[in-house]
C-alpha cells in the first residue's frame, strides 16, 4: 500500500529517514534516494516492527549506506573489480550494462560470489553488496557488435578468472538509493559511464574458448563448462554478455534472467543423467537452516519427479501484508516441464543442487524441497540462497526411513506449519500417499507363502 498525505501532513513521508541519515552524514542524505514508501513504514520508523520481522530490512540498508557514502564521493572510482558485471532489464531490449566496482583494493572476489556466501550473516553479504558502483552504459541488446568500447571492457570483466584493478569514470558522483521496499535485493550506487578502463585481467580459458567457438550453441556450452569445473556464478556472468551461442544468435540477457536461465539448462542436463539410474531403496530427509529459512528435502524411492513448494510468513519478503502464511509450488514429472515454474528461480536453483547430489551417488528419486521462510529473513537476497541452502543439505547425512508416513512424521516435528496444509498443497505428497501404483496391485497379487498358508 502506498503511503498518501493530506496538504496538512509533510510533504515527503520519507522524511524520517532522510532525518535520520542527515544526522549522522549530510553528505550521504544529499545523494540518497527514496521511493515507494509503505504507510507501516512510516508509523514503524524501524523500530516498532510492525511487518513482523525480526529486523527492520530498511535501516540495515541504511546503516551500510551511511558507511560506504564516504568512499563514493569522487566521479572516478578506482578499485578491484571482484570481478563482476550487471546487465539490467528494465526498458529491455535498450537496457543499461555495466561493470561492478568497489573503491577499494584489495582481495574483493567474496563480495560477488554467491557460493562463498553461505554461512555469511544477512549484514556481511548486505555490506559487500552496498560497496559495488555500478557503471550504466544504454544497449541495446540484439547489437552487441554496436555496443562499443564500454561492452567490450565489461566483457573483459565478466571473461576474468581473478580481481581486476579497474578505473570507472562517470558522468557524475555515484547515486545510492534506499527504496522503502521488501521486494529489492541490496545494491551499491550507480551512475552513467563516462570512460572505463580494465587492467590487465587473466580470462578463464574455458570460457574464452567457447567465446571464440562461434558455432557452438548455448546450451551444450553452458553444460560443457559446468561438466569441466567452471563456477556456476561465472558462467552466468559470461551468458549475461553474450558469450555463447552461434554468432549470429547472441545477445545481452540481463543479469536476473541469466542466473535462472543457468541454473535451468545445467540441471535439466543433469535430470537426463539421473534418470538413467537406479531408484534409491528408502525414504529419505535432508535438513538445511541459514538466514531463517528452514529447508527439509524429501527423497522417494521413486523415478524422478521434482516438486519445490515455499512457506512465507506474514510479514517476509513474498507476503508482507498477509494475516496468515502463505505457501507456493510447482512442480514437474518424469518428463519434465514446458513452462516457466510459478515460483521463479528458485525451482531451478533447487533443482540443479538435488540432482548434483543423485549423480555422486548415482541414484534416481522422487524429490520434494519444502522451505520455511520465516520472519528473520528480512529481505530478498536472491537465488543462490536456495542453491547453496540445498547443496549443504545434501551435504549433509540424512535422516532414512522405511515409510512416507515415518518420513513426515519426522519432517512434522521440525516446522511450524501443520503438516496437514503441507501435504493439501503438495501434488508430490498427495500421488505418493493415495495414489496407487501398478506395482502395488502386483504385489497384492503375489500367491501367500508356505508359512503364512500354515
Amino acid at each position: 500500500m502506498t503511503f498518501t498525505h493530506t496538504p496538512q501532513q509533510t510533504q515527503n513521508p520519507n522524511n524520517w529517514l532522510q532525518d535520520i541519515i542527515k544526522k549522522v552524514d549530510t553528505r550521504a542524505a544529499e545523494q540518497q534516494v527514496v521511493r515507494g514508501a509503505n504507510s507501516l513504514c512510516v508509523l514503524c520508523k524501524g523500530s516498532r516492527m510492525l511487518c513482523g520481522k525480526t529486523r527492520c530490512p530498511i535501516m540495515v540498508k541504511v546503516n551500510y549506506f551511511l558507511k560506504s557514502a564516504p568512499l563514493m564521493e569522487s566521479q572516478d572510482i578506482n578499485g578491484v573489480s571482484p570481478p563482476s558485471v550487471f546487465i539490467g532489464r528494465v526498458g529491455y531490449p535498450h537496457v543499461y550494462v555495466g561493470p561492478l566496482v568497489p573503491p577499494v583494493h584489495e582481495d574483493t572476489a567474496i563480495y560477488d560470489l554467491p557460493e562463498q556466501w553461505f554461512g555469511k550473516s544477512m549484514d556481511e553479504i548486505v555490506g559487500f553488496r552496498s560497496l559495488l558502483i555500478r557503471g550504466k552504459h544504454l544497449v541495446n541488446v540484439t547489437k552487441i557488435s554496436e555496443a562499443g568500447r564500454i561492452l567490450d571492457k565489461t566483457r573483459e570483466l565478466a571473461f576474468a578468472d581473478t580481481c581486476v584493478d579497474t578505473e570507472l569514470n562517470l558522468t557524475k558522483k555515484p547515486q545510492g538509493q534506499i527504496t522503502m521496499s521488501d521486494d529489492v535485493q541490496p545494491f551499491g550506487p550507480s551512475a552513467p559511464i563516462r570512460d572505463l578502463h580494465v587492467g590487465n585481467a587473466r580470462y578463464n580459458d574455458k570460457i574464452e574458448k567457447a567465446y571464440y567457438d562461434t558455432d557452438l550453441r548455448a546450451t551444450p556450452a553452458i553444460v560443457d563448462l559446468y561438466n569441466r569445473g567452471v563456477n556456476i556464478t561465472k558462467i552466468q556472468k559470461a551468458f549475461s554478455v553474450g558469450a555463447f551461442g552461434v554468432e549470429k544468435n547472441r545477445r545481452l540477457v540481463p543479469t536476473r534472467w541469466s542466473i535462472t536461465a543457468v541454473d535451468d539448462t545445467i540441471s535439466k542436463a543433469l535430470v537426463t543423467q539421473v534418470k538413467s539410474f537406479q531408484e534409491i531403496s528408502e525414504y529419505r530427509v535432508y535438513e538445511s537452516n541459514y538466514l531463517d529459512n528452514v529447508f527439509e528435502i524429501l527423497l522417494l524411492p521413486q523415478q524422478w519427479s521434482y516438486e519445490s513448494m515455499e512457506a512465507w510468513y506474514p510479514g517476509t519478503v513474498w507476503n508482507p501484508n498477509g494475516s496468515s502464511v502463505a505457501i507456493y509450488g510447482d512442480h514437474e514429472g518424469n518428463n519434465g516441464r514446458s513452462t516457466y515454474a510459478s515460483i521463479g528461480g528458485c525451482y531451478y536453483s533447487g533443482r540443479l543442487a538435488i540432482c548434483e547430489q543423485l549423480i555422486r551417488e548415482r541414484r534416481q528419486a522422487t524429490a520434494i524441497v519444502l522451505r520455511e521462510a520465516r520472519p528473520g529473513y528480512i529481505m530478498p537476497i536472491g537465488v543462490w540462497q536456495v542453491r547453496e541452502n540445498v547443496r549443504n543439505a545434501m551435504r549433509q547425512k540424512p535422516m532414512k526411513f522405511n515409510t512416507l508416513t515415518q518420513a513426515l512424521q519426522f519432517v512434522a516435528g521440525k516446522f511450524e506449519i501443520s503438516l496437514s496444509r503441507w501435504i493439501a498443497l503438495s501434488a508430490l505428497l498427495q500421488k505418493a500417499l493415495f495414489q496407487r501404483r501398478i506395482s502395488d496391485y502386483f504385489a497384492a497379487a503375489k500367491p501367500a507363502s508356505p508359512c503364512m498358508e500354515e
